[in-house]
């Protein structure tokens, strides 16, 4: 089983290692799955993205894009996410972290652009 080692984790630094992906070694096989296990073991992710709309709100952006917060993560947290795929910080996830943020704060819809699914 593969692990991944916690480095410079806002909010876990107690936490050292976590084993990847679930109990049976399987990794899910949807978006949907692959999501909540991600977010499951980053909850700072929908922190800092949080933090950084609020900033581009505060800033008078008319128009946020989860895109640009992605790579604003990518670029301050290197590998500090954990992840059962190759990706530190999976694209795929992008769409459901805008409605999360969007549930979370209703008031940012205007600001912030959700597409239709195209898959679960």
């Amino acid at each position: 089983m593969r692990t991944a080692i916690q480095d410079r984790l806002p909010g876990l630094e107690a936490a050292h290692c976590i084993v990847l992906p679930d109990e049976h070694g399987i990794r899910p096989s949807t978006i949907q799955r692959r999501f909540e296990q991600f977010h499951e073991l980053n909850p700072w992710v929908l922190a800092e993205l949080e933090r950084l709309t609020a900033e581009c709100i505060e800033a008078k952006f008319s128009k946020i894009s989860i895109g640009m917060l992605f790579e604003l993560v990518r670029y301050s947290y290197g590998r500090a996410t954990l992840s059962a795929d190759d990706f530190r910080l999976n694209n795929d996830f992008r769409s459901r972290y805008a409605r999360l943020l969007i549930e979370a704060h209703p008031e940012w819809a205007p600001h912030i652009e959700v597409r239709a699914l195209r898959s679960d």
